[in-house]
């Protein structure tokens, strides 16, 4: 809040909790200051890259092209690894900002779970074409946030919850031509 209260320029406040995040909107606004609102959440994949397109079209400049290479239909297993390997040398040298990657230390989970997605879609593809009358399916899950030693205790999903997706996925019937190649949560693609 003291950031927008003190700086001229764009403020995004960016929040996991949307409700807690439209009282902060409200209060600063009745202050006077006009806050733009994002929801985040980094263990979406759907969120962070919604988050990245607001981002570029409306408040940060990034390398044109770095959020198509990741979303593109026909990115190949050896460009993905060259952009990871891109992504750990420009934050070492601590030009990663300049480079169109984001500017939080948590986002680097978010990017490699990003690159795990990007991954599991190019070997769904690659399935398909070599091996169709197999009917293997892959796809990339999100549990949710869950707790768990890593999700902590305030977590919204007990790990039974958590669980709901990937078993789903487990258990597609044999002849399930789908989803394949998807991102998937709460048992819907995303």
């Amino acid at each position: 809040m003291a950031l927008c209260r003190h700086f001229s320029g764009n403020v995004l406040l960016m929040a996991q909790d949307e409700a807690l995040a439209c009282v902060a909107v409200q209060q600063l606004q009745t202050e006077g200051l006009s806050p733009c609102f994002h929801h985040a959440d980094i263990s979406d994949l759907r969120s962070i890259l919604t988050l990245q397109d607001f981002q570029q079209k409306e408040h940060v400049a990034s390398i044109p092209g770095l959020q198509q290479k990741f979303t593109s239909e026909t990115i190949l297993e050896e460009e993905l690894v060259g952009l990871m390997n891109k992504f750990v040398e420009d934050t070492k040298n601590g030009v990663h900002t300049n480079e169109g990657w984001p500017d939080v230390k948590t986002m680097a989970y978010a990017v490699c779970k990003m690159a795990m997605t990007v991954l599991s879609r190019i070997h769904a593809r690659r399935l398909s074409e070599q091996r169709r009358g197999d009917k293997i399916l892959l796809n990339a899950c999100h549990p949710g946030w869950v707790r768990t030693d890593m999700g902590g205790p305030k977590a919204r999903k007990c790990p039974e919850e958590g669980a709901e997706t990937p078993m789903y996925l487990a258990l597609l019937p044999s002849d399930a031509e789908g989803p394949h190649g998807e991102f998937v949560m709460e048992k819907k693609v995303e």
